[in-house]
């Protein structure tokens, strides 16, 4: 199947994007593998005919509205987002009828109707960045995640207005969980996604997007780390760095081979390569999208690379 699928990657003009928290043998045939940041920055610069996102449907749309022009194909129409899925564009317009007058950052885990509605994108790579570009006294209505949200009032000083979503994954991540695995391995260095919960993000030695848990772990001594997000950047992190030690709060007794399904995106695992060969034969699943609707989705996303630039 690996085979087949540069094959045609090779006949279609075709490239594979994929994102960390894919399975491992996806990770492999992607062109490129990356967080939010990354990803969108790799799709508005591609030179290919065809974008095969291996994502959620976020993310494809995200493609497609920088490239309205190519073919955008994600293998499972169904992979949805959890955190996506809790800010629904008609009760969020509601919610900034009740806060005029805001400056509206939402994360890129949102659907194209409330990137529509926004007039920033923001990721958890680049959220700080552009919340300390902005004046101090602004007013920021910030969506969909509330402990992302949380994290950034907590670091910058500010109040912004935050709409109450969360990521079932990292959401359901305990405390305790973590306290586990540091007990197990006591010279491990915890780090942590900031969509976890504040109570989780107090165990960690380091907070930050998967890009730069990878560029932490890449230039730090410790060689040992608890890996507090999904555990698909598994892959990555231990293809990086092959003589240090990951612990997954997925192996239940800390030793590894558990069976509990902490930290498991079940939407993303719905990218397969069999799912993935059959959408590059067939040219299917395509994502279209309303013409307006990317338009005024784009906006804010372009806002976001420029201002993540600088």
């Amino acid at each position: 199947m690996k085979e087949r699928i540069n094959q045609l990657k090779k006949q279609k003009n075709a490239i594979i994007l994929a994102h960390y928290y894919t399975r491992p043998e996806v990770q492999e045939v992607a062109d490129f593998v990356g967080d939010s940041l990354a990803l969108s920055r790799q799709a508005a610069s591609t030179d290919a005919d065809i974008i095969l996102f291996a994502g959620v449907h976020f993310m494809a749309e995200t493609a497609k509205i920088l490239n309205p022009t190519k073919k955008v194909l994600i293998p499972d129409l169904t992979a949805s987002c959890s955190l996506a899925d809790s800010c629904p564009e008609a009760e969020f317009a509601e919610f900034l009828q009740q806060h005029p007058g805001h400056t509206v950052l939402s994360y890129i885990n949102c659907s194209a109707g409330v990137k529509a509605l926004s007039d920033i994108i923001v990721t958890s790579g680049n959220a700080l960045q552009i919340v300390n570009a902005l004046p101090k006294d602004e007013k920021i209505v910030f969506a969909p995640d509330w402990n992302l949200g949380s994290y950034i009032n907590r670091m910058t000083g500010r109040e912004m207005v935050l709409w109450e979503g969360a990521c079932h994954v990292h959401d359901q991540i305990q405390a305790q969980d973590v306290e586990q695995l540091r007990r197990f391995h006591p010279s491990a260095q915890v780090i942590a996604h900031p969509e976890c919960p504040e109570h989780v993000l107090q165990l960690a030695d380091f907070v930050g997007s998967t890009a730069a848990m990878l560029k932490h772990v890449a230039q730090s001594d410790q060689q040992e780390f608890v890996v507090v997000t999904e555990k698909g950047i598994l892959y990555e992190l231990r293809r990086q760095n092959p003589d240090k030690k990951f612990y997954a709060l997925s192996d239940a007794n800390g030793q590894g081979g558990g069976d509990c399904e902490c930290a498991n995106c079940k939407y993303m695992k719905y990218n397969t390569l069999e799912n993935i060969l059959s959408a590059l034969e067939t040219e299917q699943p395509e994502l279209l999208m309303d013409q307006k609707l990317m338009e005024a989705a784009r906006r804010p996303i372009e806002r976001m690379l420029e201002m993540s630039k600088k």
